[in-house]
């Protein structure tokens, strides 16, 4: 029995199996496997290894998507954790190469899956508040959300919670190291039901731009002369 013979149910089966690569191989060599391959049943969970990954043409974004996650877990995710006015030429080059990756793959997101249910970012150094937010707002049926080691989000992504996170039962920001105790409280009290954890993030040193950090110093010799 040829593999084209089976049926439409038991050809999205075994296409579940296969990782993004081999399916769009696979739906290379005719066209009813083709037919297969942009099934937007078979496109319901999509994981993502780097942001490299975002830019292939091997998968489908559209509404049958439920189960988002990009989780970039390499040695170069540290070149993105560092602030803005701290990073040589060097690392602002290589950051420059995939600075907008994410962020825009996400507005595509908001654009064409409101049914998500699920999204999961780790090591997505460069996305900002206003993506999530927009993804809030774009995907009202979303009950998860984590977050690891997203160093922009800071407790604009908390309050956005509070009034786009209807549906949300769990929320992680692990590792977010401009999310305050402040924010934090401000969701359990607003959101009670949601199930919230903030590992390692509001008791880690947030992000100062110079002048802040002289202006701090400054407070302090004052009181230490006081």
């Amino acid at each position: 029995m040829h593999i084209t013979q089976l049926n439409r149910e038991c050809l999205l089966h075994l296409f579940s199996f296969l990782d993004k690569n081999s399916r769009k191989s696979l739906g290379k060599t005719c066209h009813n496997l083709l037919e297969v391959f942009q099934d937007p049943l078979l496109w319901s969970l999509l994981n993502f290894h780097s942001p490299a990954e975002l830019k292939k043409d091997n998968f489908l974004l559209g509404p049958a998507l439920k189960y988002l996650s990009i989780c970039w877990y390499s040695e170069r995710v540290k070149v993105c954790n560092i602030e803005d006015w701290m990073k040589n030429n060097f690392q602002k080059d290589f950051c420059n190469r995939h600075e907008n990756t994410v962020s825009d793959f996400l507005l595509e997101v908001c654009n064409r899956c409101p049914n998500l249910l699920s999204l999961t970012l780790s090591g997505c150094g460069h996305v900002t508040d206003d993506c999530i937010l927009l993804l809030l707002k774009n995907c009202p049926n979303l009950k998860t959300l984590k977050l690891e080691n997203c160093v922009r989000i800071t407790d604009q992504t908390l309050e956005a919670v509070t009034h786009y996170g209807g549906s949300l039962q769990t929320l992680h920001v692990d590792f977010c190291r401009n999310i305050t105790q402040t924010g934090l409280e401000k969701v359990r009290e607003k959101c009670p039901l949601v199930m919230l954890r903030a590992e390692r993030s509001a008791n880690m040193i947030p992000d100062n731009k110079p002048q802040k950090k002289v202006m701090l110093e400054k407070a302090l010799r004052k009181v230490v002369q006081l």
